[in-house]
């Protein structure tokens, strides 16, 4: 459907007053430090060692940082709201992959030349954006940042039923946090254009939302499978999770009624990345 500059314009407006609401908030609620807010000193060295791999897997993909920014920042350049929203989001999610190898090396349970040959694993491959469109980036960083707050909400609830490590609990809460804070940012900008291009956005949610897979474990990372059975056996995440507790959810959120996704149920392909 066509729309005029102007309402065009009114969008980006009101995309600027949503990141400066978001940002105004995130400086007032959510800023952390790694140094300071997480108690190290209380790491459980003696945790369970498969629940440390999926932190591992976690922090791999938060590695790919650089891909992430990079590659969206073209597609939204002209949009201040959400370019600058995206500066903002590379320094929240640089510090979470900073916390997750810190406390890997801190608990013991990964070792500097581990940590390194990690690095060198991730930055052999690159990962490319899932989408051609700007409306499904929106639709698929919103999906994903509510997944991926799950991920990290059900690693913490196992990491505190096989023994509990308070750094670790901590890390994770403050982590999950910022990724509920991107995905409500996110769900507000889907919903601007659900009210001034519905058609349009909606192909894109039944686009995204009905295929949905998280980037980088799925296909960069060279263990891949095992760390996706790992995850799963863990309870973490899985397909039927993502439609229980994202897919439906976002509808609801949304406002929009199953009947526009076509009445497809969502291929429950989706796996985990961790990241936000």
């Amino acid at each position: 459907m066509s729309r005029s500059t102007d309402e065009w314009l009114e969008v980006e407006r009101s995309f600027w007053r949503l990141y400066r609401d978001f940002f105004d908030k995130a400086e007032k609620r959510r800023r952390w430090s790694i140094r300071e807010d997480i108690p190290w000193d209380q790491c459980n060295q003696n945790l369970d060692p498969a629940l440390a791999d999926v932190v591992e897997s976690f922090c791999a993909v938060e590695l790919y940082l650089p891909d992430y920014t990079s590659k969206i920042l073209p597609v939204v350049r002209s949009s201040r709201g959400r370019t600058w929203f995206y500066a903002n989001w590379g320094y929240e999610e640089s510090k979470h992959s900073l916390a997750l190898g810190d406390w890997l090396l801190r608990s013991g349970q990964r070792t500097d030349e581990q940590m390194a040959d990690l690095e060198a694993m991730v930055f052999q491959h690159e990962w490319n954006l899932p989408h051609d469109n700007h409306l499904g980036m929106l639709a698929y960083a919103m999906t994903q940042e509510l997944a991926t707050w799950l991920n990290y909400r059900n690693l913490r609830r196992r990491a505190e039923a096989g023994g509990g490590d308070p750094a670790l609990a901590k890390l994770l809460m403050l982590v999950a946090v910022d990724e509920k804070a991107h995905y409500e940012f996110f769900k507000e900008c889907v919903q601007l254009y659900l009210k001034y291009d519905r058609p349009a956005m909606l192909e894109q949610l039944r686009r995204v939302m009905n295929n949905f897979a998280m980037p980088a474990i799925h296909d960069l990372l060279s263990d891949s499978r095992r760390r996706v059975a790992q995850v799963k056996s863990l309870e973490i995440f899985s397909e039927d999770m993502y439609y229980r507790e994202v897919y439906l959810p976002i509808l609801e959120a949304l406002g929009v009624d199953r009947g526009e996704m076509r009445n497809r149920l969502p291929n429950r392909t989706a796996v985990p990345r961790g990241s936000g």
